[in-house]
């Protein structure tokens, strides 16, 4: 039994506590035959005329029921020989389920029963029906958690004043209210969760992820880093090389860094921008910040591709100020990884860019000061750790003291474990406010809600593909005006169940349809070094059309490139498709964006394509993403390792305020008030939330 409420996560009574349910049913009342409404559940009180076993078309147990209004068939697809013998003629029965038309009249399909043995008073409660897993049956989990109920400390964690300030209900009421609402209460309302007990509940769960995250935060900034203070030589003279000027959220960006980086404590700062907002430009910039102050850092790219274009314009924009841009990749013959390796660990080159192969054990680094991890949901959570950690201290290496010296060096503390480095994150996927505020409330987040000028609005277009030939006539008008196009595939390979058409496949016919254009093709299972030829062909402009997958979603730069055609776009979640389409209109000419779709398109399919037609402004995009797909799956909590709230609605944005103003106030006044709560709510997972 343990094993299974393990695999619920139920380990304790307070586990128990906030198994809360998914759905009620009402067997607080019989309703009869005749009153019955197809397809909603109701319990009747019957009497079994007969029970046998059919053959037709497959084998089932079919039951004969009656009460003084009418007949009811109850239809066992799959039985046991135990519901059979307990369904003999004769036989009163309490049957709930839904009711629907079927042969011999109103029958309900593997009907809820229970034997009748006298009389029996009908329960004065809703019956709630939780979440469970193979194995674990209703009835054990409402005798188990009705168990807990009177077992577990229900104490309000919450301080009256923080309560009454709240306005938010009793937690011992709210929890005895959910696992046993009386039958007067509206099941509209407390299965939408908008009843106040639902609220308590949501905001309880809020507040401990608030509570986790910004201790979080707090024990971060007492640790202690590298002062990166620089005289700003080197930034002046790299603002004077490049061809273009900072956007005005770009210059704000910056400030907010470099104060970060003059800090004696880690920066933990999530740099998030849209599509083509100047990410890297600011990257470079806190680069040259650590590089003037005598340290190293380090960049790390989820692909070769973007890991690649990454190197190649921090090397045109820094090496002729004398800065060596060192290179780390799977495509990197060893002997040239072998001599950059020993020029980072001595310190002679500070900049490293590179893909995974960045933070192995043979890496190290002499003085890395801030590590930057770009598309940070693209690696998982050791993996982005594991950067940041070349620059901590020796751990252990004074394991035996109790804290680092008061007022120490930087040699000091890096000696006794208490010094880390800073770390900037990256992503071109825009959050949604209410999101960031919630899951990254142990981060400081940067916005770059400024486009640079020049980038020329992508006309989107959705297309049916019964229209396969107009568009492929249009990208051939394309490249023989001199533009270049991209052509993106879902999948590498046929899939049978999926039917799409696959990139090679498309590649061939592309070649074979447009004989005067130069098509190349690229895909993840192409070796590192023939995908950076096809791509750097692409660049160069000797090859027009470019058939590719999602290899090419981030990091590709190409201002000729005006046109994109998107095959099965259908398929596709729209930050992909927002990424993909930002893959051109970066240069003068006008561009387009051209979304084939196959019918029929499904609802969610259709309201994401609507939602890419219709909006170009990433954070607008991934708001109504948020909406659309929910928290969990819009962060990808699998990869993060911030578990998916389960109760609160990220769209309430006054309840996350509320939260993230009683957490504040409970580490500050209540301490011990917020420890209880860390204590019912994140018992054992409360490192899941820091990684």
């Amino acid at each position: 039994m343990a094993e299974k409420l393990a695999r619920l996560g139920l380990r304790t009574d307070a586990d128990l506590l906030l198994h809360l349910p998914l759905r009620y049913e009402d067997e607080t009342r019989i309703t009869a035959i005749r009153d019955a409404r197809p397809g909603v559940a109701a319990q009747f009180e019957v009497e079994v005329v007969s029970c046998e076993v059919a053959y037709r078309p497959r084998r089932q147990l079919i039951a004969r029921a009656r009460d003084a209004t009418g007949e009811l068939t109850l239809r066992f697809l799959n039985f046991y020989p135990s519901q059979q013998k307990a369904l003999a003629p004769g036989a009163r029965l309490r049957v709930f389920g839904e009711t629907r038309g079927g042969f011999f009249g109103e029958e309900i399909i593997h009907p809820r029963f229970r034997v009748l043995h006298g009389e029996e008073p009908l329960p004065d409660r809703l019956t709630p029906v939780y979440p469970t897993t193979a194995g674990l049956g209703q009835p054990v989990l409402r005798k188990l958690i009705q168990r807990a109920l009177h077992k577990a400390d229900l104490a309000d964690t919450l301080p009256d004043a923080l309560r009454r300030r709240a306005a938010t209900a009793d937690f011992s009421e709210s929890i005895r209210f959910l696992h046993q609402p009386p039958p007067d209460v509206s099941l509209a309302d407390i299965e939408a969760r908008s009843h106040p007990a639902w609220r308590r509940i949501a905001f309880d769960e809020l507040l401990a992820q608030q509570l986790s995250l910004r201790r979080a935060y707090t024990a971060r900034r007492s640790r202690g880093a590298p002062v990166l203070k620089a005289t700003g030589k080197l930034t002046k003279k790299l603002l004077s090389s490049l061809p273009f000027q900072l956007t005005g959220a770009q210059q704000r960006v910056w400030r907010e860094i470099i104060a970060d980086l003059a800090q004696p404590h880690p920066m933990a700062r999530l740099l998030q921008g849209d599509v083509g907002s100047g990410k890297t430009v600011v990257a470079a910039l806190a680069m040259l910040q650590a590089v003037e102050a005598g340290h190293q850092a380090a960049l790390m790219a989820p692909t070769e591709i973007l890991a690649e274009q990454h190197y190649r314009k921090l090397a045109v924009w820094l090496e002729p100020l004398g800065i060596e841009v060192a290179w780390f990749a799977a495509s990197v013959k060893k002997k040239v990884r072998d001599a950059w390796r020993e020029k980072v660990s001595r310190g002679e080159t500070p900049i490293a860019v590179g893909t995974h192969a960045l933070i192995e054990d043979a890496v190290e680094f002499d003085k890395l000061g801030l590590a930057i991890v770009d598309e940070q949901h693209r690696f998982g959570v050791q993996q982005r750790l594991a950067l940041k950690k070349k620059g901590d201290g020796a751990r252990g290496a004074a394991s035996s003291a109790p804290r680092p010296p008061v007022g120490g060096s930087e040699q000091d503390l890096r000696a006794w474990g208490a010094m880390s480095a800073h770390q900037l994150t990256m992503s071109a996927t825009p959050i949604p406010r209410t999101l960031a505020m919630s899951y990254y409330a142990d981060l400081d987040v940067s916005v770059l809600d400024e486009l640079p000028p020049g980038r020329t609005p992508v006309v989107t277009k959705l297309v049916d593909e019964a229209r396969r030939d107009q568009v492929i006539a249009r990208v051939h008008d394309a490249c023989r005006e001199g533009r270049q196009a991209y052509w993106v595939c879902p999948l590498i390979e046929e899939s049978e169940a999926l039917q799409l058409k696959t990139a090679q496949e498309t590649y061939e016919r592309l070649t074979a349809e447009l004989p005067d254009l130069r098509v190349g093709l690229v895909h993840g299972r192409l070796k590192a070094d023939e995908k950076a030829a096809v791509m750097a062909a692409f660049v160069r402009n000797e090859i027009q059309l470019l058939v590719a997958t999602t290899v090419i979603e981030v990091g590709v730069d190409v201002p000729n490139a005006s046109l994109m055609v998107i095959e099965h776009a259908e398929r596709f979640g729209l930050s992909q498709l927002h990424q993909l389409r930002g893959r051109v209109g970066r240069g003068r000419h006008d561009s387009a964006c051209i979304l084939l779709y196959a019918q029929p398109l499904g609802e969610t399919a259709r309201a994401r394509l609507k939602i890419i037609f219709e909006n170009s402004d990433g954070f607008e995009i991934a708001r109504l993403d948020l909406h659309l797909r929910g928290p969990g799956e819009f962060i990808g909590k699998r990869q993060s390792g911030v578990p998916l709230l389960r109760f609160a609605d990220l769209e309430d944005t006054q309840m996350v305020e509320e939260a993230r103003s009683a957490a504040e106030i409970l580490l500050r006044d209540y301490p011990q008030a917020a420890e209880a709560h860390l204590a019912r709510w994140l018992a054992g997972k409360e490192e899941l939330l820091k990684a």
